[in-house]
């Protein structure tokens, strides 16, 4: 069964961390680029991050920069996202999903929904004091 699973998610305070884990199975994680998303009550979901096949080349949405960091260990078929200083407004249900190429595209359509698949069910994050 192709499938990927998230973990990792918790409540904690703002200025805290937390790690998520996307893992997959049923393939090859590591011939695929691999986004997270989220979504906040209310709004639509939103692209993160985004990692290379290889892990060489690593994208992120200008909120989270400087903060979140996009991880792979393909011996593992797993991707992390190191999440540093978290604030209220990061609070939302965290998902991933495998793109269809092996690079994560251009600035204008990285986060294009129709080029991922095999979503998660999404960890819940919440910040909050």
């Amino acid at each position: 069964q192709v499938q990927l699973v998230e973990s990792g998610g918790g409540v904690v305070q703002p200025g805290g961390s937390l790690r998520l884990s996307c893992s997959a199975s049923g393939f090859t994680l590591g011939y695929y680029a691999v986004g997270w998303f989220r979504q906040a009550p209310g709004k639509e979901r939103e692209g993160v991050s985004c990692i290379s096949s290889n892990g060489a080349n690593t994208y992120y949405t200008e909120s989270v920069k400087g903060r979140f960091t996009i991880s792979r260990d393909n011996a593992k078929n797993t991707v992390y996202l190191q999440m540093n200083s978290l604030k209220p407004e990061d609070t939302a249900v965290y998902y991933c999903a495998k793109r269809v190429t092996t690079g994560c595209g251009y600035d204008s359509s990285r986060y294009r929904t129709p080029d991922f698949s095999s979503w998660g069910q999404g960890t819940q994050v919440t910040v909050s004091s």
